[in-house]
């Protein structure tokens, strides 16, 4: 056997640095990751040829001490752990005192750094681990690293790098990320001398998600705030009927760090299951915070991936919190007869039916000249959202004198309410057409320009308690539930006819809408089904098959026999890892039992709440499928009024069992607008 030798400094650092620099994109994870440590909320990222030749990171951070500096190139040095008990609670998004360290070891690194108590900032310069300068200058507070040249000395893996446009894309992945796991953060992006990305750092996460993701994507999400065994899901997620080709749209986050997890993205298709298009994926951007002890993040050297130490838990949080979004925020899709183009960023948080944003902006004076509006930014946020309002002549504004008058008391600014009072002294005409609704001072404190206001934002979120598993996907709500007082009746649809032999006509108080009859009723058929799927009886077989399982599959298995059983197998456990089937589902006919266990288990093994296989629902929608009523079907009058009544109310069905929507609504609003009798 060859002499054992230890290697060299220069050596084993390059080794170690590959292990967490493998392109520019990892420069930029680490850099960026030490800025957010350093409680920054200003960091630019600028880059170069794709990151290759140039990458500079700038920050408003809290520095770092000139003796400091260049300790902090040291392998294993940090400021974020003291003692070993310190990584069971990790905090930041950096610890492992590696990052600066591979860095410098395959690049020409320069780092501008200043305390805000310290006269004199530091310059430190640092060639592959080799120090050429190290002197005290001026500068900003904060941190500014400049990395120029990666893998200079390791010309190896330099021409494994991809073309410029490659990285770059790799780059802006990573700042898109961090950019949507930090909103009170303002990121500016800068590549090859053009701006790509810039955020408000607002800490509202929908600020960035529009500004990463566009006005489209962000027009297309639910809101999500859901709490499940000490685990906080919030964020967004797309409407079913605007899923995306591939998994590229969902995005994860622990405890503001992007993370990569099997267990979130099975939780989050699952509670879409039988609402999406096939071939389509949900989007989602959704922020867990759990408690750190639970969390490892320690077990990939980018830290992109962790380890849940309750793996259940996590997955019926996701589940959980999905699942009753979709239930209580999903309405029914809504035709728009008049879309609108080129959006302003305005646009995008107001209500369009209830108010044009431009009428508020500004108050005109007798000769028509346009003077900007001293409108406080209190009161123009009640009028933004709830008043309804009509041009008047010479352009001017309507307002609702009284209402202001009463809404001064609690605005929250008694300055502005004196000077928007002073401006409507000469408004003597003032015409209405619906009174303003009254807002809480809640309301009245709510920033000007803010996600925008869903429709059933204000509904009560649905706890887990609400429900109860009957063996499979759907919920069934307990029979105790709270009615608040003033309830409203409910109101009664009505079918007004049919249309094309396959769209059902209803009403509903102010509300007209057509159902495709097809889709409706194999829903309808596709829910009675699956209800009574667990009375499947099991065929049993001549002589056992026996079924060879992974270890954790046999494990998953034998916890769950009873379930196995209402499923309507017959499966005993053998001696690990083995099982004997006795018995199979009589509706799987002639299917090897060797393909359908394994399936089975792992659906026990992923913690999934619906254990069914897949292979059930495909059967059921066959069946629904040939047994619902067909377009171009005569039906009668109350044939179709008992489908409606079916449907109406019930929040289960919304899509077909393929994802198609099963009916659209129009307000008679907007059939007004259609026809002027309102503008």
């Amino acid at each position: 056997m060859p002499k054992i030798n230890v290697l060299d400094r220069e050596v084993s650092e390059l080794i170690a640095a590959g292990e967490v620099i493998d392109r520019p994109a990892s420069i930029v994870k680490e850099l960026l990751e030490n800025a957010i440590d350093a409680h920054a909320n200003v960091i630019t990222v600028e880059i170069k040829n794709g990151g290759r030749t140039y990458i500079r990171i700038t920050d408003n951070g809290c520095g770092i001490a000139y003796d400091d500096v260049p300790v902090a190139f040291l392998r294993h040095a940090t400021s974020k752990i003291h003692h070993k008990d310190d990584l069971s609670a990790i905090g930041t998004l950096g610890f492992r005192g590696e990052a600066l360290a591979s860095v410098c070891a395959v690049a020409k690194v320069e780092i501008l750094t200043k305390r805000p108590e310290d006269t004199l900032g530091t310059k430190y310069v640092i060639h592959g681990s080799e120090e050429k300068e190290y002197e005290s200058t001026g500068c900003p507070d904060g941190t500014t690293f400049i990395v120029r040249d990666i893998f200079y000395n390791v010309p190896a893996r330099l021409k494994f790098l991809k073309k410029d446009i490659s990285e770059a894309a790799k780059v802006s992945e990573i700042v898109t990320k961090l950019a949507l796991s930090h909103p009170e953060i303002s990121f500016k992006y800068i590549r090859d001398n053009k701006s790509e990305l810039v955020t408000a750092g607002d800490g509202r996460s929908f600020s960035s998600v529009y500004s990463v993701f566009g006005r489209e994507f962000a027009g297309s999400l639910l809101p999500v705030d859901y709490s499940h065994n000490g685990i906080k899901v919030e964020g967004y997620i797309c409407k079913p009927l605007s899923g995306k080709p591939n998994r590229k749209f969902q995005r994860f986050f622990v405890n503001n760090r992007y993370v990569q997890s099997d267990i979130c993205v099975r939780a989050l298709e699952e509670a879409y299951t039988n609402t999406i298009m096939v071939g389509k994926f949900p989007a989602c951007v959704l922020y867990l915070t759990i408690p750190p002890q639970i969390v490892d993040v320690n077990v990939h050297p980018t830290k992109i991936e962790v380890r849940f130490s309750d793996n259940a838990t996590v997955r019926e949080a996701v589940y959980f919190a999905v699942k009753n979004t979709l239930l209580k925020k999903d309405t029914p899709k809504k035709l728009d007869l008049d879309p609108k183009r080129n959006f302003s960023d305005r646009d995008l948080y107001v209500d369009h039916d209830i108010i044009k944003s431009e009428q508020l902006k500004f108050a005109f004076n007798e000769s028509d000249k346009r003077v900007s509006s001293p409108i406080a930014s209190a009161q123009q946020r009640v009028s933004v959202q709830s008043a309804r309002v009509q041009p008047v002549k010479n352009v001017r504004t309507e307002v609702v004198a009284d209402y202001y008058e009463e809404e001064k008391k609690t605005a929250a600014s008694a300055n502005d309410d004196d000077l928007f009072l002073k401006a409507l002294e000469d408004e003597k005409s003032v015409e209405y057409k619906d009174p303003p609704v009254k807002m809480t001072p809640a309301q009245d404190q709510k920033p000007l320009y803010e996600a925008p206001v869903f429709e059933d934002e204000i509904a009560p979120i649905i706890e887990e308690n609400d429900f109860q598993f009957i063996n499979n996907d759907s919920f069934v709500k307990h029979e105790v539930e709270i009615v608040p007082e003033d309830t409203p009746e409910p109101v009664k649809p009505v079918v007004v006819g049919e249309l094309f032999k396959t769209y059902i006509v209803f009403q509903a108080g102010d509300e007209m809408g057509l159902i495709d009859k097809h889709a409706a009723h194999e829903r309808v058929l596709f829910e009675k089904i699956r209800h009574n799927a667990d009375e499947l009886e099991p065929q049993l077989l001549l002589e056992p098959v026996m079924v060879m399982l992974s270890y954790d599959e046999y494990d998953a298995l034998a916890q769950n026999i009873e379930k196995v059983n209402d499923l309507g197998f017959a499966i005993e456990c053998d001696v690990a890892p083995t099982v004997a089937v006795k018995g199979m589902p009589i509706v799987l006919g002639d299917m090897n039992p060797a393909d359908i266990v394994p399936e089975l288990a792992r659906n026990f093994l992923e913690c999934k709440h619906n254990p069914q296989l897949e292979i059930f629902d495909e059967m059921f929608h066959t069946m629904a499928c040939k047994a619902a009523i067909k377009g171009n079907d005569d039906n009668d009058i109350l044939e179709l009024q008992s489908l409606l009544n079916t449907i109406y109310n019930n929040e289960n069905i919304r899509y077909c069992p393929h994802g198609r929507p099963v009916m659209i609504t129009l307000t008679k609003r907007d059939i007004e607008k259609q026809f002027k009798r309102i503008v």
